[in-house]
């Protein structure tokens, strides 16, 4: 050891708080790692590190529900571009974070996930607040462990952090059990400081330049491109690269709902979302092109529709960091396993200059002129696509948005369009109601200098509305926007469309007074009924430092348009309608 290591290894062990047990080992390797915040709820099984975390602290924010701390984890996660933390106790509390942790092996975010257990001694006993999360999580995880020694832990929360933010991104568990956490550390110092040894897990991060090759001459051949990107986009942070590779050789682009904001919403080469209710424009280009590059997408089933018709013009290139997402779904010409900005990287420095495929790019023009998104106005009401337009108009599309799940999140995608990477968030592929509000906590806490928004129906709101504690105690300036419409709105749109209309438990009948609720927290709180209300009090409280909530009362029978029914191919849409 030389002198620097060995005067930095004695300020350590200095600063470390006494005894130095297990509790204090996570807090010190925390540390270590950078983590900032910790999204938390304490319990018996944790007491000794919440008891370390207040002698050696790390912010820590106290949500109201286990639930509620790990959707804030996922939108810190997904905005900061590295793992959200959580602690939560044993049973229950580990229990109650399931949801979250599928939430985010679904959506590709990155979370370290620390759990309490009952001492080792009385594992498989069914003793008080038992129970076996490392079972129950080991199909939602990209990996789980339980320490059984003190001696293992700065090991395993090194190796936790980074499977969580390696290759394809995902939440990793970590169960400590209670008379871990209070065994004294006997090991070595330098068990902080080794470097991660995982022979079974070596994602491949450099793309085979045979197959971007292969890549680059369908590209070359192609009359009729188009490129398809995903969250791997964001996620890598290739978006000025895909930017470069896009104005360099003018190709089309969609892109996926996780996708959005890896390009500008107004970037002339920009499609708009694809999928069931993606743009008619974007659905019908992939469709028709003859080569489609798909950058960071699994081809999920909301993107796709009926696989059968899906691209089946296509030649399909699929670069993904995760290889059994390729193929899995769309047979693919040309697979690159390899991370997204790389891949692009490694296409930028090819020189090589495509067809003229200006008829293609004029059809698609034609298409978004002849049939842009639409709806019929109602000047009794406020429509929701109104009111997005609204916000968008004030934040000048420069905010963060986060969203739940339903017709305000597709609203949303639609008619919020984005001018920066990392400003959407919301739950693609588990669809959580609940998300929207807590991850927009986390969110602004990883980017406290911008406007954070989150839209959310009254529905989904109700889920974990208790997070407004965290506005009244922290002041954090979320302004939540909720779409009013007294329904599960996405739920009466598919009974209205595929159920004669039969709407069974999905307009509610009795609803809380959103205004008291939010004054409760001591939060300034609106209702609005008309447009005129509406921009008056966006225009008040969305560029301000203050949490607001905007009751916004929409009308309810507002249905999502276009829509690719179930079992339906992307170029076979409902509720199109020509300019």
């Amino acid at each position: 050891m030389n002198a620097e290591a060995a005067k930095k290894q004695a300020t350590e062990q200095s600063q470390r708080i006494e005894p130095y047990d297990g509790s204090a080992v996570l807090i010190d390797a925390l540390h270590k790692q950078g983590v900032e915040v910790i999204f938390g709820y304490p319990g018996g099984a944790v007491l000794p590190i919440y008891d370390a975390l207040y002698k050696n602290p790390i912010r820590h924010i106290l949500t109201r529900h286990e639930q509620g701390a790990i959707h804030a984890a996922e939108g810190y996660a997904r905005v900061a571009g590295r793992p959200g933390v959580v602690i939560a106790t044993s049973g229950p509390g580990a229990t109650n974070l399931v949801t979250g942790i599928t939430d985010a092996m679904m959506d590709s975010i990155p979370l370290v996930v620390f759990t309490g257990q009952v001492s080792t001694t009385v594992i498989g006993t069914d003793a008080f607040q038992e129970a076996d999360i490392i079972g129950i999580t080991q199909p939602i995880t990209k990996h789980n462990y339980q320490v059984q020694t003190v001696d293992d832990l700065p090991r395993i929360v090194n190796e936790a952090f980074h499977i969580a933010s390696t290759g394809r991104p995902g939440p990793v568990v970590v169960d400590i059990p209670k008379n871990v956490a209070t065994e004294i550390f006997t090991g070595s110092d330098d068990a902080f400081h080794e470097e991660v040894n995982l022979p079974g897990y070596q994602p491949t991060v450099e793309p085979n330049h045979l197959q971007v090759e292969k890549a680059i001459e369908l590209l070359k051949e192609a009359k009729k491109p188009l490129l398809l990107i995903g969250a791997g986009v964001l996620h890598s942070k290739a978006t000025e690269e895909l930017q470069t590779f896009v104005e360099k050789h003018q190709i089309p682009v969609t892109s996926t709902l996780l996708g959005l904001g890896a390009i500008a919403g107004n970037h002339p080469q920009f499609l708009g979302m694809a999928g069931m209710h993606g743009y008619y424009t974007a659905n019908m280009a992939i469709s028709d092109c003859d080569v489609l590059v798909n950058i960071g997408a699994r081809f999920d089933d909301r993107l796709t529709g009926n696989l059968d018709v899906f691209a089946s013009n296509a030649k399909v290139v699929h670069i993904d960091i995760d290889p059994a997402e390729i193929g899995k779904n769309v047979p693919t010409e040309v697979p690159i396993v390899g991370d997204a900005k790389r891949a692009l990287e490694k296409m930028l420095k090819k020189d090589f200059k495509m067809q003229d495929f200006s008829a293609w790019t004029a059809q698609l023009e034609d298409m978004k002129t002849s049939y842009p998104l639409w709806y019929k106005e109602d000047p009794k009401y406020i429509l929701p696509q109104q009111a997005l337009q609204m916000v968008h108009e004030v934040t000048k599309g420069d905010a963060v948005v986060t969203t739940d799940v339903g017709q305000h999140q597709m609203w949303s995608a639609q008619y919020y369009g984005l001018n920066h990477p990392d400003s959407w968030v919301t739950s693609g592929g588990l669809g959580t109601m609940g998300f929207g509000f807590p991850a927009a906590i986390g969110a602004q806490i990883a980017k406290p200098d911008r406007t954070v928004v989150s839209i959310v129906g009254d529905a989904g709101f109700q889920m974990t509305a208790q997070e407004l504690s965290l506005l009244q105690e922290f002041r954090f300036p979320v302004k939540v926007i909720i779409l009013n419409n007294g329904a599960l709105g996405m739920v009466r749109q598919w009974q209205e469309e595929f159920y004669d209309e039969r709407y069974s438990e999905s307009l509610i009948q009795v609803q809380p007074d959103f205004v008291k609720l939010g004054e409760a927290y001591n939060i300034p709180s609106y209702r609005v009924d008309t447009l005129e209300e509406a921009r008056q009090v966006f225009e008040e409280t969305l560029t301000n430092n203050e949490p607001v909530l905007i009751d916004c009362r929409v009308k309810q029978m507002e249905n999502v348009y276009p829509m690719v029914a179930p079992g339906a191919g992307l170029n076979e849409m409902i509720g199109v309608k020509r300019q």
